[in-house]
Order: C-alpha cells, then structure tokens, then sequence
C-alpha cells in the first residue's frame, strides 16, 4: 500500500484531542497551502480560510459548535468560509490575478470571462453561495489529506450554528458565510472511544462501477 493511502487508512474524525499539544506552525503552513492548491471551479478560489489559534475565542465558538471538545481541544481551527455570491468585482479580481501573474492575456481566459460575467451574477445569490460552499469542501478535502499526511488529526464538522459563527467572525460584512469548520490537533488515544476500533468503508465492489 502506498504511503498516501497508509496515511488515509491512519487517519479517523478524531474524538478527543490532546488539548496540550500545539501542531508546528510549519505542519499547520502546509495543511493551509494544501487548500490554497486545491483546484475549483473555473479557478475561481470562491472561499477563504480562517485560522483560530485563540483559545478563548475556540471557546466562544465551542457552543456553537454544540459542545464538540475538539473546538476548544484542538490548536488551531480552520473555518471555510464561502462567497455569499459572485459579483462583477469577484470575478474580474481572479481574472485579472491570473492575467498578472502569467504574464499574458489569453484571448481564450477572456471570452471565458465574460461568458461567466454574463451568468453567474445574474442567478440567484444562494444558488451562488451554494456552488461556492462546494468549492470550500474540495479546499476542505485537500486539507485533510495534507493533515494525514504530515501525521496531524482532523476532524470536520458541519456540525455548528454558521448563522451565529458569522457573526462572531463578521464574516457576513466582508461577504462571506462559515460552511465548514475543522479542528487540527493530536488524538489523546486513551481517551478516545473511536481510536481503535476498524475504519468501515463499503467494499469496491459496492461503491466502484466500471464501465468498458
């Protein structure tokens, strides 16, 4: 088996993290840049993450989160913030981005530019957010395979109050809504109830069909 799929097999949602371990800034650099990395949709990265180091403020999101230890347990807290909408300004800001750091305009990027100028802004403000939010869970799974690689627990949640999450954040003010959060840490082994028991997942058979 190979490493990567060793370490997908290593990894579980942790339960009960080791609130006295801190994961190294560098491990934590790579997790964050693993997501940045993440393809999305028509590149349009329509998600932004932030990183709650401050243990009264995991404190504070801890309710909101029902209870989950791991908010408060964990030492640094990623929440995936999605666009509310796309705009104009959202649109032409990646764009323009792309165009700057390639060094070049393609005739190509532009027409595809304003075929999406001319659609997206247009659809509804939650269709929108809700195409945006999928994007933040591949940015979401590429971070969760960079944990388990670099030996680091994880454990997503969806599980939380993003209404209230948003406003303690302010996220709503600069356009943007809480879809995911994701708690990174060490599994404390002796407390966790789900640490030894076998990873179940449906045999290929029942979840891959090949077609020739």
């Amino acid at each position: 088996m190979s490493e990567l799929l060793n370490k997908l097999q290593w990894r579980y949602a942790a339960k009960k993290l080791d609130p006295t371990q801190a994961v190294p800034q560098d491990k934590v650099d790579r997790i964050l840049e693993a997501a940045r990395l993440a393809p999305t949709s028509s590149g349009l990265q329509p998600f932004e993450i932030y990183v709650i180091k401050n243990k009264a403020l995991r404190e504070k999101i801890k309710p909101l989160a029902f209870g989950q230890q791991q908010v408060e347990d964990c030492s640094h807290l990623l929440v995936f913030a999605a666009w509310d909408n796309y705009t104009p300004e959202r649109i032409n800001m990646m764009f323009d981005l792309t165009n700057t750091e390639r060094n070049f305009v393609s005739e190509g990027g532009e027409n595809y530019r304003q075929m999406l100028l001319a659609n997206y802004p247009k659809r509804d403000a939650e269709v929108n957010f809700e195409h945006a939010a999928k994007q933040a869970y591949i940015g979401l799974t590429a971070a969760m395979i960079s944990a388990a690689f670099e030996g680091v627990d994880c454990t997503p949640m969806e599980g939380f109050d993003p209404k209230n999450l948003d406003e303690l954040l302010g996220l709503r003010a600069k356009g943007l809504r809480s879809v995911v959060i994701l708690p990174l840490g060490y599994r404390e082994a002796d407390k966790d109830w789900l640490v030894n028991l076998k990873k179940v997942r449906r045999p290929n058979d029942q979840f891959i069909t090949e077609i020739d």
